[in-house]
């Protein structure tokens, strides 16, 4: 790794830990120079604009989720053990979070639902691309026979996903104990309600 790539490692990391905290309209140029003893333009040649290091950040954002959500769980033999891990990894993700303040992408999400723009069509591509992801796997449990054959297998990742992002609303901001024994019931009645 040269120099460069080391520096804009760190920057990134930096700007990462940032942008789980303040969001990703409170990652300024400025702030980030100062936190890690650069100067503006240095980071701009790195980067080239505010926004370039955004969609950075969303990337790297994201690299960090499918280490630690996707990845193992692809692991999995194929099928419902497969689907079961994608849930629990991304409970895990919520429990245990890498990031000081926890997802930036999930946050992103709801800062930019409403600002039409590349950033927007950025998050939504990560999103899109999780999708595709416990969409694939929910299909393959499906051709094992884990699950019906007769699965709507876009209702089936849409109330996962859900169950997902809601435990994460009511674990971090109501701070509710109760929240994990309640995403885990409610992906274990989700799985059976269309067992084989």
């Amino acid at each position: 790794m040269s120099k460069g790539e080391r520096t804009r490692a760190v920057i990134l990391d930096q700007a990462l830990a940032m942008t789980s905290t303040d969001g990703l309209t409170g990652l300024t140029i400025g702030t980030l120079a100062d936190r890690l003893g650069m100067s503006k333009s240095g980071l701009f040649a790195h980067f080239g604009s505010k926004e370039m290091l955004q969609a950075a950040v969303l990337d790297r954002a994201a690299e960090l989720f499918a280490d630690t959500v996707v990845r193992p769980a692809l692991q999995q033999p194929r099928g419902l053990p497969r689907v079961l891990a994608l849930f629990e990894n991304w409970i895990r993700w919520t429990l245990h979070p890498v990031l000081p303040g926890g997802c930036p992408i999930q946050a992103a999400s709801i800062e930019f639902d409403d600002r039409p723009g590349p950033l927007r069509d950025h998050i939504r591509q990560h999103q899109e691309d999780l999708r595709r992801v416990i969409m694939g796997a929910v299909r393959r449990a499906v051709d094992e026979g884990h699950l019906r054959a007769d699965l709507d297998v876009e209702q089936f990742a849409f109330e996962g996903m859900s169950l997902c992002y809601g435990f994460t609303q009511i674990y971090r901001l109501f701070q509710d104990p109760k929240a994990e024994s309640w995403v885990r019931l409610a992906i274990q009645g989700l799985v059976e309600r269309h067992r084989t």
